[in-house]
């Protein structure tokens, strides 16, 4: 597909212990972005998405809000060529 994209992301902020990646795995899902979500050990979280472009954008602009409980800082995004991700897992 030449009109599909991928988003490396890194968020920081209180971005772990509020759900954050189980919300991102639900927009992500809700938007048909296959990709992965997982924390880091410097208290970030990390995420990949692909699929159409306005859908990963749209993704990319959710995680500066993300969960409700969450207080996002800062979000990274470096665009790659797409990787061949299929559906949307959590990490560990």
């Amino acid at each position: 597909m030449t009109d599909r994209v991928r988003a490396h992301v890194y968020v920081s902020g209180r971005v772990q212990g509020v759900y954050y990646r189980a919300n991102t795995r639900d927009a992500a899902r809700a938007r048909s972005i296959d990709g992965w979500v997982r924390n880091l050990d410097d208290g970030r979280v990390e995420a990949v998405f692909e699929g159409r472009r306005a859908d990963v954008e749209s993704m990319v602009e959710w995680c500066h809000t993300g969960s409700p409980a969450a207080d996002v800082r800062d979000v990274e995004v470096e665009y790659e060529s797409s990787d061949g991700e299929t559906g949307f897992d959590i990490r560990r």
